[in-house]
């Protein structure tokens, strides 16, 4: 009996040699060979997935694609916040899954940051709308150096459909515009959702945004942050039959809306374009007009240069150092640029801010003492303008300004460790 058990086994097994692999077994054998066993893997491909059962399974065929076809070791990280069977498909195609809570787009990337195991990753979509099967110019872009690596549609394959007409043609390349304006980068395309980055640079990011706007806060965080970025040509397809985008399921609003928050995140973040660039052009200009009318009126050309003008300096220049002061102070509270901002508590020690502060309101408090002795023995009255006064009164503001300056300067900077 066990002899005839022992034939049978093999001419099974012989059998089997010659018999083609199923669908399922080869995929088990990928996601074995590739992804499961793998503790230390080179590459993360991390993406979050809401109700993508249609395409989430052949996305994880995809992704283990690319990476034999790279010739790296990986995992597919879905992170899943889905009521379909979107986890379920995944994890049967060879994908590892963190259910997590629907919190936005980008707050599934922040949960997952713990679980990431590879030195780089891959971020995109499941919805077959990025190709995964082509990894290799990314990971070879991360591997000669770049900390981030950029996608990029325009410089790739756009499938005709794939992006609505105002997205091609006005608003990707406007935000792209005003975000290298403002950064002084050179993407070419800051809404690709294909994007790779070292898991290093990653934690050094400290992502914050919850939705949409974490791919703007991204692209800025890594020019602050002085990353060495680099920009591949990607694929974009245009969805499946059957398959709505994100957008499209959120009604006709949610495009203008994403980019609403995305333009938000690129303002909070660059104090330099919105306060100290034109605080200085304010300051300057308010203290030349106001220093210059300090000793009265005058003529320019036949132009009466006088009180207004002096007002408006006095206007401009405190205007102008308010900014300038924003503008350091949110610098440093962001603290991207270290540097910075140890040279800016180094130039402006406790004392020597809390010194100028009060020298600056004494001298305007004085010139301002001369004015009252005037109207006092004037009998009450003042007969002329004392412009000097009007100058007083600026140098009191400012005093007042650079002291509470230096204290907000080193209440932000003391967490740092780097206050004086």
């Amino acid at each position: 009996m066990s002899m005839a058990a022992s034939g049978v086994s093999e001419l099974r097994e012989a059998a089997s040699a010659f018999l083609p692999e199923s669908p399922l077994s080869v995929r088990a054998r990928l996601s074995e060979a590739v992804s499961a066993p793998v503790e230390a893997p080179l590459v993360s491909i991390v993406v979050p997935c809401l109700n993508e059962e249609l395409c989430v399974g052949e996305f994880v065929d995809w992704c283990l694609a690319g990476l034999r076809s790279a010739g790296v070791t990986g995992e597919v990280l879905i992170v899943d916040s889905s009521t379909d069977r979107s986890a379920e498909i995944a994890e049967q195609h060879g994908a590892r899954v963190l259910r997590l809570p629907k919190r936005g787009l980008g707050r599934a990337y922040v949960d997952a940051l713990p679980h990431i195991r590879g030195r780089y990753v891959i971020m995109g979509d499941c919805d077959l709308t990025y190709d995964f099967r082509e990894l290799r110019p990314m990971l070879e872009k991360l591997q000669q150096g770049c900390e981030f690596v950029m996608g990029n549609r325009f410089g790739g394959y756009i499938e005709p459909g794939a992006m609505p007409t105002l997205h091609r043609y006005f608003g990707t390349p406007l935000t792209t515009w005003i975000l290298n304006l403002m950064y002084g980068t050179y993407y070419s395309d800051i809404h690709c959702g294909m994007r790779g980055i070292t898991l290093e640079a990653l934690k050094r990011m400290d992502l914050q945004s919850q939705s949409w706007e974490y791919a703007s806060e991204m692209v800025l965080k890594a020019a602050k942050m002085k990353l060495r970025i680099g920009e591949v040509p990607v694929r974009f397809y245009k969805d499946r039959p059957g398959r709505l985008s994100h957008h499209k399921r959120a009604g006709w609003l949610s495009p203008w809306l994403a980019g609403w928050i995305n333009l938000k995140a690129m303002f909070l973040h660059a104090p330099e374009f919105f306060l100290q660039r034109p605080g200085w052009i304010m300051l300057l200009i308010g203290l030349a007009l106001t220093v210059s009318l300090a000793g009265g009126p005058y003529t320019i050309a036949g132009v009466g240069v006088n009180l207004h003008w002096m007002l408006l300096g006095v206007t401009l220049a405190t205007l102008g150092y308010s900014a300038v002061q924003m503008g350091t102070l949110a610098r440093v509270f962001y603290n991207f640029e270290p540097l910075y901002t140890q040279r800016i508590t180094r130039r402006i020690t406790y004392n020597r801010g809390s010194i100028t502060g009060i020298l600056l309101g004494l001298i305007g408090f004085a010139m301002n003492l001369v004015l009252v002795w005037r109207w006092i023995a004037g009998g009450l009255r003042l007969d002329e303008i004392q412009y000097a006064a009007v100058f007083g009164l600026l140098l009191i503001i400012l005093g007042f300004q650079t002291f509470t300056f230096t204290l907000m300067l080193h209440v932000i900077a003391q967490p740092q460790g780097v206050t004086r």
